[in-house]
C-alpha cells in the first residue's frame, strides 16, 4: 500500500503543471495523478506488453481483493462495462430492463445496444435512488432484469431489490459507476448484485483515463464477458503465446472492449490510494453538511443510516437553480447538473415514446439539483470558497 499522499502533495492536473494549480477556477471534479502513477505507466511503456498483457489480470485480481468479489473483468470504459453486462445476461430484442431515469444515458443505452427496451421507473424523492416500492408496477412478462444506479455514491436498497428480483425471476445489475468504495449494511458495493459495473473516467474515484470493470461471483458470466470484450474470441493473445499456438475460435459476435496494460498500471496505482481518496471525499462532504445544516435555501440529498456513501457527487437542491448555476460558473465555481432524466432526451422520446409525466419525482428534482465541486484534491480553503460564493449568490438571488 502506498503511503497516504496527504494534502501537502498536490496532484498533477490536466493543465499539465506540477504542484498546486494557479488556476483560480474550482471544477466540479478532477483526477489525482502524481509521480506514483507516472512511474507505473512508464514501467509498462518499457515492457514487452502494452495491451492484453499481465497488468490486466493483475488489476482485475487487485480489484477483486478490494471489493470482495470472486471475478472481475476489466474493459475499455464504463459504457463498455454496462454493454458487456447486458450481453452476459442475455438481453436481446424486445427484452425489458427496468432502469432509473436519474442516471447518465449509458445506463439505458446499454439495454438498447442489445435490442432491449429500457423501462424507466421513478426514484425516491429524498435520495434520487431507484424506488423499490413502485418497481413491481413496471414488471411485465418481458422483464428480464433490474438495473439499480448508486446515484452520487450512495448504494440502493439492495435487500429489497434482491427480494423483488428473486420473486419475479429477474437478474439484478448494480450500476456502481458512482459508488466504488461504498458499503451497504457493511457489505461492499461490488458484491450486492448478480453483476456490478464500475467506471474509471477521470472524474470518478480512481481513473485509468477511460476504463471500466464488471464484478461477479458467477464464473460462467465472467468467462462470457471476457470473450465479449475480445471480439467473441475464446482464447486471448497472452494465452496463445503461453501455449505456443496461433489457433483461436470466434464463438460469438463480440466487441473490441479490451483495456490496455498502460491503463491497468495506472489503475493499480490509483487503487492503492483509494482509501485516502474516500477519506478525503467524506471530509469534504462533512464540511458541506456542516455549512448547509442551517441554510433553508439549499437541501442536500438524504443519507441512509445503513450505508457508507463514497461521494462521487455532492448534490443539493436549490430553488433558483438555473440562475445560481450561471452565477457560480461566472465566479469560477464549476458546478454541474446530474442529470437530465434519460427518458426526456429526444432519442428516447422518439424511439420509445417517453416524455413528461413518466417519472414525476425525477422530473421535478431535475429542475432543482446542483452538483457542487467534489474531488480528492480539494483543500479546506477550496470548500470554504465554494460555500462563501454560494452564500453570496443566494443572497443576491433572494
Amino acid at each position: 500500500m502506498a503511503a497516504d499522499p496527504g494534502l501537502q502533495s498536490m496532484p498533477v492536473f490536466d493543465s499539465g503543471g506540477e504542484g498546486e494549480t494557479k488556476d483560480p477556477n474550482i471544477p466540479y471534479a478532477r483526477q489525482w495523478i502524481d509521480e506514483d502513477e507516472i512511474e507505473a505507466v512508464i514501467g509498462v511503456l518499457r515492457s514487452d506488453w502494452l495491451t492484453t498483457g499481465p497488468k490486466v489480470e493483475e488489476f482485475e485480481q487487485a480489484f477483486c481483493g478490494y471489493v470482495g468479489a470472486k471475478y472481475a473483468v476489466a474493459v475499455s470504459s464504463g459504457t463498455a462495462a454496462l454493454h458487456t453486462a447486458m450481453y452476459a445476461l442475455g438481453i436481446g430484442p424486445r427484452d425489458e430492463v427496468i432502469v432509473p431515469p436519474m442516471t447518465f444515458v449509458a445506463t439505458a443505452n446499454a439495454v438498447v445496444f442489445q435490442g432491449g427496451v429500457p423501462v424507466f421507473s421513478d426514484v425516491e424523492e429524498s435520495t434520487l435512488l431507484l424506488n423499490p416500492a413502485i418497481i413491481e408496477e413496471r414488471i411485465t412478462p418481458r422483464t428480464r432484469a433490474i438495473v439499480a444506479v448508486d446515484y452520487a455514491g450512495q448504494p440502493c436498497d439492495y435487500d429489497t431489490l434482491r427480494d423483488i428480483a428473486k420473486k419475479h425471476g429477474l437478474l439484478l445489475v448494480a450500476d456502481a459507476c458512482h459508488a466504488l468504495g461504498a458499503r451497504y449494511k457493511e457489505r461492499m458495493v461490488g458484491t450486492l448484485a448478480d453483476l456490478t459495473v464500475f467506471s474509471f473516467h477521470p472524474v470518478k474515484h480512481i481513473t485509468t483515463g477511460e476504463g471500466g470493470m464488471i464484478t461477479t461471483d458467477d464464473l460462467d458470466l465472467a468467462e462470457c464477458m471476457r470473450r465479449f470484450r475480445n471480439h467473441g474470441i475464446d482464447v486471448g493473445h497472452a494465452e496463445r503465446e503461453e501455449q505456443g499456438t496461433w489457433y483461436y475460435e470466434m464463438t460469438d459476435l463480440g466487441y473490441n472492449y479490451r483495456i490496455t496494460d498502460i491503463q491497468c498500471a495506472l489503475g493499480l496505482s490509483q487503487l492503492e490510494k483509494l482509501p485516502f481518496f474516500l477519506k478525503r471525499r467524506g471530509e469534504i462532504a462533512g464540511l458541506y453538511d456542516e455549512a448547509f445544516s442551517l441554510w433553508d435555501e439549499l437541501n442536500p440529498l438524504e443519507n441512509r443510516r445503513e450505508i457508507f456513501n463514497s461521494y462521487h457527487l455532492y448534490v443539493v437542491r436549490a430553488k433558483a437553480r438555473d440562475e445560481l448555476f450561471q452565477r457560480l460558473r461566472e465566479k469560477g465555481i464549476g458546478v454541474n447538473v446530474h442529470y437530465v432524466p434519460v427518458h426526456l432526451h429526444p432519442f428516447y422520446q422518439r424511439r420509445f415514446g417517453t416524455g413528461e409525466g413518466l417519472c414525476p419525482i425525477a422530473e421535478e428534482a431535475y429542475h432543482h439539483i446542483l452538483s457542487l465541486p467534489m474531488f480528492s484534491g480539494m483543500t479546506d480553503q477550496d470548500v470554504e470558497k465554494v460555500v462563501m460564493e454560494l452564500r453570496r449568490q443566494l443572497v443576491g438571488i433572494s
